[in-house]
């Protein structure tokens, strides 16, 4: 009689189902982007050109996968009891916060890209009809890219939409509510009206 394969611990813990991260509140997940150097204070040009006190970098908190996974589950919570079949994100920065919203909502992921300067669905990814669709954002401070994301989908298909950070501070409107883990107070200027470069403050 041949005898079988002795399967060893590490086997059988990287076959054991994935237990689902406890939902962080908003003062949990501030706490934790803080701590892990997510959310800092300086002197920074962001992308749009403005100055701000205080910049958020996302991947600081989206390199550690516990606390991806701890995020997504915590989006994922904020809609629960909603049908969701389709999480769409733009790439690249809210790839793998939309990611793993989806895998604790047990739903397909794809994402849009920009090809041309516009944002398009590519690889083989569509929206099926009769699909209920969950746009995932990362930060959102003008919304641009957020609102061609949502050009893609049929309103009539829109579950929600959802994102790690609302640093926007001015309400923006995009038809539906927009539900962030955490609203991020950061006031902008434009270079011209920056006061931390009046100070001298160096830019990071």
């Amino acid at each position: 009689m041949v005898p079988k394969p002795h399967k060893s611990s590490a086997h059988k813990a990287a076959t054991r189902p994935l237990a689902r991260p406890r939902a962080l509140s908003e003062p949990e997940v501030l706490d934790a982007l803080r701590a892990v150097g997510s959310v800092t204070s300086g002197h920074f040009v962001l992308s749009s050109g403005r100055h701000s006190g205080v910049y958020a970098e996302k991947f600081r908190a989206l390199e550690r996968p516990d606390l991806a996974l701890s995020l997504g589950a915590s989006l994922a919570d904020r809609f629960a009891g909603r049908q969701v079949d389709v999480v769409l994100s733009p790439a690249v920065g809210a790839i793998i916060l939309g990611y793993t919203t989806a895998l604790m909502l047990g739903a397909r992921f794809i994402f849009a890209e920009r090809v041309d300067g516009q944002m398009r669905l590519r690889r083989g990814f569509a929206i099926q009809p009769g699909e209920q669709v969950l746009v995932v954002e990362d930060v959102v401070t003008t919304g641009k890219s957020l609102r061609e994301v949502l050009a893609l989908v049929d309103p009539a298909s829109l579950v929600g939409i959802g994102a790690l950070l609302d640093r926007s501070g001015t309400g923006l409107d995009f038809g539906m509510p927009l539900t962030s883990l955490a609203t991020l107070q950061a006031e902008t200027w434009a270079p011209a009206e920056c006061p931390l470069c009046a100070a001298g403050e160096v830019t990071v």
